[in-house]
This record gives C-alpha cells, structure tokens and sequence, in this order.
C-alpha cells in the first residue's frame, strides 16, 4: 500500500461530524486570533480524542495553503470546503482532481491528509 492510499473502512463513518466541528472550532479561532490548539483540545478532550488537536490545525493550515484561500466552513449544513475535506480523508475524492497547488504544497497536503486519516483510524 502505498503511503497515499488506505483503506476506507478505517476511517469512521461519525467521522464527518467531528471533522465539519474542528472545522468550524478551528476557523473560528483563527478568525479571532485565538489559540487554536487549545480550541481544538477543549472540543476534542471530553470524546477521548485530544491527540487530534495539532493533527487537525496542521491539515487545516496545510489546507488553506493549498487552496491558497481561507477554509470557509458551513453554517447548519456542510459547505463545499468541509465537503471537500470529509471527501479527501474518506478517499471518495481525489486531491489531484479536486485541489489544484504547487508541488510542494501538494505534497505537504498528502502528508497531512494520510497522517489525519491514521491518527483518525486509531481514535477512541
């Protein structure tokens, strides 16, 4: 298996609503100046899941550079950036077709996209 593929059975299918929330905790405190980790750690600690603060501040910063915008996130339903997201770490789509950036941004994105999907695989 190479390191860009995986299986999609190891990600969680309740996985969309805990990553459209760290979305939307994480922009927010962006959007404020805010300490983000520390945003994230407060959501993600009482579900067990702590350890995914820096994953998901490193995949949302690595995603924002890649669609060289700011992530906007939905407000009640899931927007298009969230979709894109939840679809690229359940591997229903394809970052070379959805996300066009520079090489090396691309690269850091697939780091950041395989090592988001085992550190999922392996939450509580």
């Amino acid at each position: 298996m190479s390191p860009t593929s995986f299986d999609p059975k190891a990600v969680s299918p309740g996985m969309t609503g805990l990553v459209s929330a760290a979305m939307r905790i994480w922009r927010t405190a962006r959007d404020e100046h805010a300490p983000v980790q520390q945003r994230l750690h407060a959501m993600l600690a009482p579900i067990g899941c702590d350890i995914l603060a820096p994953v998901f501040d490193s995949l949302m910063t690595l995603c924002e550079a890649a669609l060289a915008r700011p992530i906007v996130v939905g407000h009640g339903g899931l927007s298009k950036d969230e979709r894109l997201l939840i679809g690229l770490l359940d591997g229903s789509r394809s970052r070379k077709t959805c996300v066009d950036c520079p090489h090396a941004t691309a690269s850091a994105l697939d780091c950041a996209l395989c090592s988001t999907r085992i550190m999922l695989a392996l939450a509580p």
